[in-house]
């Protein structure tokens, strides 16, 4: 039994406010709720507001109002992240104290044009041996974490073993962005931490930021969370549903069908009629029927889901 599981369970949904849920946020949220709730769990709600310039306004709003339409009910009060910058600055401090950060004044589009062949971009430690943290200079700079060329492994619940290199796979990423806002990386790692996560589950075009976060939380002291990462939900077009590929806020009428349509994109069979019956009844079979080895590991197309 891993140490996470040997306590009390705490899980999480942590959607970021550029704009109302869709049927994508919502599979998210359903599946780290009833994985939760199947453990006699808590489970957080934490709006991810750490990059002011892509937040949509009244997004926040939305968000609440729509899971609360939907039957969701979340433990203690939602965590914003906007709020907890004093938390991310002495995280910061502590690893500049251990020379484990230093500043980098390169671009997306230096990198980009430098390591074409890369996608993403990785970076290549232009600034790694250079002494700029301490300089004074008008350039904007961002803060990167030094990471070791070594494998790192962790047990993804849906995917199974992970196996990646830092170093070698993405070079050191970035803590503090150049514009001035922490990095989604450093954010989400210190308030899994300061939270007591002991497992998340979210979608799996997140899963190759994964091993970076636990290799934060380790140089920090702490114990990683569990990982599951569901298939992420694709548009008729075979891309990932989102506001850019045009995903329809989710209506707050007959949530249930909605409901039903998320619980049968993880893998599950809501029987007949369960689309029409009241949002409480909808949870209590789902509480009751929930299995994480009934996910499938492929995302599916938003068409095959029942009508």
């Amino acid at each position: 039994m891993t140490e996470q599981h040997r306590l009390p369970y705490i899980g999480r949904f942590a959607p970021s406010p550029t704009g109302p849920l869709h049927l994508g946020s919502l599979v998210a949220a359903l599946g780290s709720y009833l994985q939760a709730r199947s453990h006699q769990g808590r489970w957080r709600l934490r709006i991810e507001d750490v990059d002011p310039p892509r937040e949509a306004p009244g997004a926040v709003r939305s968000i609440l109002k729509t899971l609360e339409a939907y039957g969701f009910e979340w433990d203690g009060p939602v965590t914003y992240q906007s709020q907890r910058h004093a938390l991310y600055e002495d995280a910061l401090s502590r690893l500049r104290d251990r020379n484990c950060l230093y500043a980098c004044h390169c671009s997306r589009k230096i990198i980009a044009e430098t390591h074409p062949g890369d996608e993403p971009p990785r970076y290549p430690g232009t600034c790694r041996n250079k002494d700029l943290l301490h300089e004074q200079s008008t350039t904007p700079r961002s803060l990167r974490l030094r990471t070791e060329d070594t494998a790192l492994s962790f047990n993804d619940l849906i995917e199974g073993l992970i196996s990646h290199n830092i170093y070698q796979e993405n070079g050191d990423f970035i803590l503090f962005r150049r514009d001035g806002f922490y990095a989604y990386a450093l954010a989400v790692s210190i308030d899994d931490m300061q939270q007591g996560i002991t497992e998340v589950v979210r979608g799996n075009d997140l899963l190759d930021t994964t091993a970076c976060q636990i290799y934060l939380i380790q140089q920090l002291g702490g114990t990683a969370p569990g990982y599951a990462h569901l298939p992420v939900v694709n548009n008729t077009e075979g891309k990932k549903l989102s506001k850019q590929s045009g995903a329809q806020p989710l209506p707050f009428t007959r949530p249930a069908k909605q409901l039903c349509h998320a619980l049968s994109f993880l893998g599950h069979s809501p029987p007949p009629g369960l689309a029409e019956v009241t949002v409480a009844e909808f949870w209590q079979w789902a509480r009751q029927n929930w299995q994480l080895k009934q996910v499938p590991t492929k995302p599916i197309n938003i068409s095959a889901l029942p009508v």
